[in-house]
């Protein structure tokens, strides 16, 4: 039993020190040549309009859902009007950017695992070193940019839509004026609220997409190889996005509130 407590321990360990390594040599490689910008701009293709679809769809019905369920909460103590206030806020600090980056992770950390994996297994990773081409370079230096900067922007658009399908169920289901809800949300939102909103992304951007490559150049055993490194890049990235989440959350309100 200790034995395998000792191995699990030790199997931990190297896995986060190739972690720290492979984000060390990303951050590296932002600031130094060469630049690889076709793959910066493909990806940033790729990651962020490839993924608008789906952050628009769970944007919608996840604002629409939160108004329904609050708008009935909310009728228990009288304020009903300000549906717009608790849909604005839960969707800019927290629902927003935490479900975007969830559906980042199934779609786009599960991609890149696989496609990375892929060319491990194949051997194209060596045949890029024996090119003389950084694999970090020219593989993971795209993505995580893409990762960190699409992120926030893909948020914004899940936040708006989100407040959106709020409106349209405040509207025609709890029927609260239009001009009631715009208002309520506009003096009921903070700019710490729009900050917090705002600077969880980035974190979840680099999160993913360094899980994502690192799980993607570690996979081994084939194309069997290659499933489970996808599976375990879906799994660690969603829950290092909502361990993450908590820890922002706690640095963001000492410093804001």
């Amino acid at each position: 039993m200790l034995s395998l407590i000792e191995r699990w321990l030790k199997a931990s360990a190297h896995e986060t020190q190739e972690y720290v390594y492979l984000t060390s040599a990303a951050f590296y490689g932002v600031f130094t040549r060469p630049f690889y910008r076709h793959d910066i701009v493909e990806q940033f293709d790729q990651i962020g309009a490839g993924s608008l679809t789906v952050v628009l769809l769970a944007g919608l019905f996840t604002g629409a859902a939160l108004a329904s369920q609050s708008g009935l909460t909310l009728d228990q103590f009288g304020a009903r009007p300000v549906v717009g206030r608790l849909v604005s806020a839960s969707m800019i600090k927290e629902l927003g950017p935490v479900l975007t980056a969830l559906m980042l992770t199934g779609r786009i950390g599960s991609g890149i695992a696989a496609e990375i994996g892929s060319m491990v297994v194949t051997d194209q990773i060596n045949a890029l070193r024996a090119l003389g081409t950084d694999p970090v370079r020219k593989l993971v230096v795209p993505r995580v940019l893409a990762g960190i900067f699409m992120a926030p922007v893909l948020t914004v658009i899940a936040d708006f839509i989100g407040i959106l399908g709020g409106w349209v169920i405040a509207r025609f289901q709890l029927q609260v004026n239009s001009g009631l809800y715009w208002s309520s949300i506009t003096k009921g939102l903070y700019i710490q609220d729009v900050w917090m909103g705002l600077s969880k992304p980035f974190v979840f951007g680099f999160v993913i997409a360094t899980i994502a490559c690192h799980v993607g150049l570690r996979t081994t055993g084939g194309t069997a190889g290659v499933g489970k490194a996808t599976t375990l890049s879906v799994v660690a990235g969603s829950v290092a996005v909502i361990a993450s989440d908590f820890f922002v959350t706690q640095i963001l309100i000492a410093l804001m509130y």
